[in-house]
């Protein structure tokens, strides 16, 4: 159960009223660099105003989701539900070492038992546990779709080309259709680990909630990782992120690429009327797309586009007036993932399309944990791994702007 204290919510709309003035503050200083350009009297001292606020706004953002994210986690010191005989066995393992009863437990499956030397799976409130909180900080897991699977590899049919169909009067001979081409795309998970430590201490107070502790002290790092796999993964030893596959110009490519929309400047937005190559990007991908679409980019390309506004002077880039919920570009939401690359020659900074239909991350079923009490005395490290996949299941549905030429 989610629980909000009044300082919670005080403390939240105290925030987000000073992320409000500060962006009225950036439009203000904004608008007067935009004036000082116009009149060809550049103001040195007004773009480092400009640069400094945009950057504070940055920062306040990020204070903002994270009491946001705070005001979200269930509270401790709650008495707990009745516990089963694999969650009783878990959690003396993890306070006190002793594995005899989740060995007898894993002896007994047959699908997912496994060695004492590889760790023992985490019960299923554990594991539930992890990927809730693993969710609300990995912003590509959040706007992708998500499955669960029993093996190491997800293999998703696709259809490369529809059947033949047309008009036909009643009583006209129907030509024959052809079979529509058929392909499988697959998705192998692969392992990814994260090895928190704890005193013996804080292991031994009852009081301490573990499960809460370790999906507490993995997220970060799960999150960290797959962040950077999702988007850029090699898929070799890590999930392929949607930047790694081919890519072509839109209207050119052919299935299994990506279609880019190029800003016709090598590493900038163009001089003039730089949003118009924005509206190109959204309407890039067909209309069923768009429904569901939103832009993707890291935090130093949302303060480029913060600056611009439309034709009647109206801010293009918009807060939200809601704690946590993300702020929208030309009506569509923004998601900041800090591992898109930065503006730069030939980068592809900016991506655009529906990434729950276009992206797909599968996550094999069981979290392993190791207890091992020997390699950082006094310390005990907690070597917990799952396995995660991922990739582009649907070509259409995602569009890049890249920072090119052509």
């Amino acid at each position: 159960m989610t629980i909000e204290t009044k300082a919670d919510v005080a403390d939240i709309r105290g925030a987000m009223r000073e992320f409000l003035r500060a962006f009225e503050s950036f439009k203000e200083a904004n608008d007067q660099r935009l004036a000082a350009i116009e009149g060809k009297k550049a103001d040195v001292l007004l773009e480092e105003k400009v640069a400094r606020i945009n950057k504070a706004l940055d920062e306040q953002k990020a204070a903002l989701d994270r009491l946001a994210l705070g005001a979200q986690r269930p509270a401790r010191g709650q008495a707990a539900a009745p516990a089963d005989e694999k969650k009783t066995a878990f959690l003396r393992y993890m306070r006190a070492g002793d594995a005899a009863g989740l060995h007898a437990l894993e002896e007994k499956a047959i699908s997912l038992g496994g060695a004492p030397d590889h760790g023992y799976l985490a019960p299923d409130e554990t594991e539930r546990l992890i990927n809730a909180a693993l969710r609300s900080v990995s912003p590509i897991r959040q706007i992708a779709s998500v499955r669960e699977i029993g093996s190491n590899v997800f293999k998703k049919p696709v259809s490369v080309s529809g059947a033949a169909s047309g008009w036909v009067g009643e009583t006209d001979a129907r030509a024959e259709t052809t079979a529509p081409g058929v392909s499988a795309i697959d998705f192998p998970t692969m392992e990814l680990y994260a090895m928190p430590a704890a005193s013996q201490t804080l292991l031994d107070d009852s009081v301490v909630d573990i499960e809460q502790w370790l999906a507490d002290e993995t997220q970060a790092e799960f999150a960290a990782q797959e962040g950077a796999a999702f988007v850029a993964g090699d898929g070799v030893t890590q999930p392929k992120g949607f930047l790694s596959y081919a890519t072509a110009a839109e209207g050119t490519q052919t299935f299994g690429e990506i279609g880019y929309i190029a800003t016709g400047v090598d590493g900038a937005f163009p001089a003039a009327n730089p949003s118009d190559i924005l509206f190109d990007l959204i309407y890039a991908p067909k209309a069923a797309y768009r429904a569901n679409g939103r832009f993707v980019m890291n935090r130093s390309v949302v303060g480029a586009i913060r600056k611009f506004k439309d034709a009647n002077g109206d801010y293009l880039w918009r807060p939200s007036l809601e704690a946590g919920a993300p702020a929208s570009l030309l009506g569509y939401p923004v998601s900041e993932a800090e591992d898109m690359p930065d503006i730069a020659s030939g980068s592809v900074s900016i991506a655009f399309g529906d990434f729950q239909r276009g992206y797909l991350i599968v996550d094999r079923q069981g979290v392993r944990v190791l207890r091992d009490p020997f390699s950082a005395k006094p310390y005990v490290l907690f070597y917990t791994t799952k396995r995660v996949g991922g990739g582009v299941q649907n070509f259409d549905a995602i569009k890049l702007l890249k920072f090119s030429a052509a």
